[in-house]
Formats: structure tokens, sequence, C-alpha cells
């Protein structure tokens, strides 16, 4: 009878041990402390895709046309000239040159591109394209008039 109770005994203890581990001390799914037993793998940040050449033309083409105030004809000359030369520029970047040689060449494209500018617009726009290339395509805004209080 003795041997009995104990193996009773022994038998609900080792049931209590086999319900305390299916459940992991009352965690779902056996965490401890919130964590997952299972390491998870850092994936590295997402590098921003490329922008083509057009996508980089498009931004700029709207403050470029505005504060030039570009006829449709002048926008297509422009735009096509800077698609060509960012496009080239692109190309530069690529071939990842020496840092002199780099700059040489950038200079180079400018020249080309401010000469094919100068080409297809009139004198004043071309200098206006000047001024805003100098200001770095920020366009000017217009500032309104505050309305005075009555």
């Amino acid at each position: 009878m003795k041997a009995l109770l104990q193996l009773a005994f022994l038998f609900f203890l080792l049931s209590i041990y086999t319900v305390e581990a299916q459940y992991g001390y009352g965690n779902r799914y056996g965490r401890q402390g919130g964590r997952s037993a299972i390491p998870q793998a850092q994936t590295p940040p997402k590098e921003p895709e490329a922008k083509t050449a057009d996508e980089v033309v498009d931004e700029q083409m709207p403050k470029i046309s505005e504060s030039l105030e570009l006829d449709p004809f002048e926008e297509a000359v422009v735009r096509t000239t800077l698609i060509k030369y960012v496009q080239k520029r692109m190309e530069l970047q690529i071939l990842k040159l020496e840092p002199k040689k780099m700059k040489e060449e950038y200079e180079k494209l400018a020249k080309l591109q401010d000469e094919e500018i100068k080409a297809g617009l009139p004198e004043e726009k071309y200098n206006a394209y000047l001024d805003l290339q100098k200001n770095q395509f920020k366009a000017k805004k217009k500032k309104k008039k505050k309305k005075s209080k009555s």
C-alpha cells in the first residue's frame, strides 16, 4: 500500500512537470519574457531605388518652366537637353573615376549642356536659366500679401 501511494505521488509530480513544460509556465508558446526562442535575422535597410534621368528631370521641369515661363517648344528643348546630360552624369557616376578626372568630366558636360540650352532659348530666358541654375533650381516663391484686419 505504501508503495502504491508513493507511485501515485510520483506519477502526480511527473504529470505536473509535463503540464508546465507544455504550457511554458503560463506564457503562450513557451516564450519567456516576451522573447522568441528562435533568433530573428536582422534585415538590412532597403536602399532607395536609383531614379532614371527622366524621373530626375521630371521633378525639376515644373520649377524651370514656371520660373522661365517657357513655351512648349522651349520646354521640349530644355527637357531633352537636360535628360541627355543627366544620363551622361549618371554614367560617369557608375564608372567611379578618380575625383579629379570626375570633376573635369562634370565641368565639360556642364559646358556642353549650357551651350545646347543657349542655342535653344532666347537670350533673356537663357540668362534667367543661368540665374536659376546658380540658385540650384529653387524657384522664387511669390509672397502673398497679408490681409489687414479691419
